[in-house]
């Protein structure tokens, strides 16, 4: 019978927004992931599910991940007719499994429909690392603030990290308000945080807040005495980190997504 102790750590790294999606300048990010594996070549897999199976998503985290040494791969839900794939199989053979940014509505509706829900759930007490940016860090969490309806909404997450997490706290303030008001309204106390921040979880307990980008917070958002309370977060900056604040937005991105989809590509 296995010891407590060697119970594998579950962890899983959040990011508010950025990363290789967004701007090579959040490089950081990538290279704290890698830091957290145990592996010579990390097999690290990518779900695009909430781009849509974006293809420049996808081709993103390939260059990004096989310069730093890793095994990239990806899983596209969208296309299983096409490119047959023993879900779990795959998935439990990863040493990292990163979720994209885009709808975390869509995610959760498709990811259900597959069971992915209880193979994740399975890859996180197995030890895999479980991280991502955007939707793909809100989806660990009870609740997500997702712009998926059109104006910012509460969605249910997985609920592999208890309370509820909101991300481009700098970029989307409407966003940032609404989740204010939701934890006024009785919404599961949480976190927020900027684009080109993390937040780690060793099993379900916050261990580090790192950013890419010098100025990025984090904050603890919940009720105290009758109102919300955003504590600030004291992030690590990372080896790297840039002042520079020019981005691709999430919004940017999506929109050149159905350009690109009118004019008849991916």
């Amino acid at each position: 019978m296995t010891s407590p102790s060697a119970r594998p750590v579950r962890r899983i790294i959040g990011f508010g927004g950025g990363g290789f999606t967004a701007t090579e300048r959040d490089g950081p990010l990538e290279d704290y992931v890698v830091s957290m594996i145990e592996a010579a070549a990390p097999r690290i897999c990518l779900l695009p599910t909430a781009g849509g199976d974006c293809e420049q998503q996808i081709q993103r985290f390939q260059l990004a991940f096989r310069a730093r040494g890793c095994e990239p791969s990806h899983v596209s839900l969208f296309r299983l007719g096409e490119q047959p794939i023993d879900l779990r199989e795959h998935l439990l053979a990863q040493d990292a499994i990163y979720v994209g940014g885009g709808s975390l509505l869509n995610l959760m509706a498709i990811w259900r429909a597959h069971g992915l829900d209880a193979i994740l759930r399975e890859a996180w007490e197995a030890g895999i690392v479980l991280c991502g940016v955007s939707a793909g860090s809100m989806c660990w969490f009870e609740y997500g603030i997702t712009s998926s309806y059109g104006p910012p909404a509460p969605v249910a997450g997985l609920g592999l990290l208890p309370g509820s997490n909101s991300v481009h706290f700098d970029t989307q303030p409407h966003r940032r308000l609404v989740f204010r008001e939701q934890v006024a309204a009785g919404l599961a106390a949480g976190f927020g945080a900027d684009d080109g921040v993390g937040l780690r979880f060793d099993g379900t307990t916050l261990a580090e807040v790192v950013t890419a980008r010098r100025g990025g917070q984090a904050w603890r958002v919940e009720m105290r005495r009758g109102e919300v309370v955003e504590t600030p977060l004291l992030p690590t900056v990372l080896p790297g980190a840039s002042t520079d604040e020019s981005t691709v937005s999430i919004a940017e991105f999506r929109a050149d997504r159905h350009r690109r989809r009118a004019a008849g590509g991916r």
